[in-house]
Order: structure tokens, then C-alpha cells, then sequence
């Protein structure tokens, strides 16, 4: 089984690799962008067959190690 975590810092903290994204498509031309977001995309695979234990086991990864939850928010999704 697969699992897909994605991880974005909570609205209000600053992200300073958004705006570098932001500033950067500017200059290139590619006006209209009001404001960008940067995160990380984790991709596991699983040797649980059970998509809700697999859910289970994947959220508590998050909290302790793949996603800083004072700062970051994050979704599981089992694929």
C-alpha cells in the first residue's frame, strides 16, 4: 500500500521559499501570481494491507517525525 503526505506551513507563518517562488515568476513575466505557498510532498510505500491502520500509522509518522506541527499542517492521503 502507498501513502502520499502532504506538508504546508499553517496559514501565518511566513515562507520565505514562497516568496523567493513569487519574486522570481515576477521577474520572468509571469505577472498575477499574488502569492505562493511552498511544501513537501512524502511518498511511502507500506507493508500494511488495512487502509485504515495504514492512515492510523502514517498520521502518527507525521506527528513525530515528517511534519513539524507547530509550524506545519498536514493530509494523509493512502493511495
Amino acid at each position: 500500500m502507498k501513502a502520499r503526505v502532504y506538508v504546508t506551513l499553517k496559514n501565518g507563518v511566513l515562507d520565505p521559499q514562497g516568496a523567493a517562488v513569487q519574486h522570481a515568476l515576477s521577474s520572468l513575466g509571469f505577472n498575477g501570481v499574488d502569492a505562493v505557498r511552498q511544501g513537501k510532498v512524502i511518498e511511502l510505500d507500506l507493508d500494511e494491507t488495512d487502509a485504515a491502520k495504514a492512515e492510523i500509522s502514517v498520521t502518527k509518522m507525521c506527528k513525530q517525525l515528517l511534519a513539524n506541527t507547530v509550524i506545519e499542517d498536514f493530509k494523509v492521503e493512502i493511495l
